[in-house]
């Protein structure tokens, strides 16, 4: 899978992704170092371990570099930034109750925003999958020859055994 680029002196406005989504009582905000535990365990829950990971490492950043969606008190979705690599967007990820409603862009575009205001020009998307998503969002571009790119090597995951 390629990695994507994204100009982040393009960006589309995140405020009213915001407000509208908070009219459905859906917050999107930046996640607290007190609830990385609640973090991880929701991540763990919907996604896979390798991303709860990289969730831990956005956590540590300063200002932390992880956002998430918030309904009802309760994780809806997130997103990381500075994780993979320096300029590295992603991991991004929405509940399955929670998809269709506009959150996925909402956190996207508010990562990118902290990206931009962390002086950063350009955002790169990690091993895209929804590429289609992410020319729609925010007018991304496919980086030639980045498959594997950073990518290469990685180590497996362990069978799970169940308790």
């Amino acid at each position: 899978m390629q990695d994507m680029l994204v100009r982040l002196y393009a960006l589309p406005d995140g405020a009213p992704l915001r407000a509208k989504l908070a009219e459905q009582g859906i917050l999107i905000r930046r996640c607290n170092p007190y609830e990385t535990h609640l973090l991880a365990a929701w991540v763990g829950k919907h996604f896979s371990p390798k991303w709860v990971s990289e969730c831990t490492v956005a956590m540590a950043h300063q200002p932390v570099g992880c956002f998430i969606a918030t309904r009802q008190s309760e994780i809806i979705g997130f997103v990381c930034v500075d994780t993979t690599a320096r300029g590295f967007i992603g991991p991004l990820g929405v509940g399955e109750e929670a998809r269709g409603l506009g959150v996925g862009k909402a956190l996207f575009v508010t990562g990118l925003e902290q990206m931009r205001a962390l002086g950063y020009a350009y955002a790169i998307i990690g091993g895209v999958g929804p590429a289609e998503l992410y020319q729609r969002w925010v007018g991304a571009t496919f980086i030639e020859d980045s498959t594997p790119g950073i990518y290469a090597d990685l180590l497996p995951e362990p069978p799970r055994t169940k308790p």
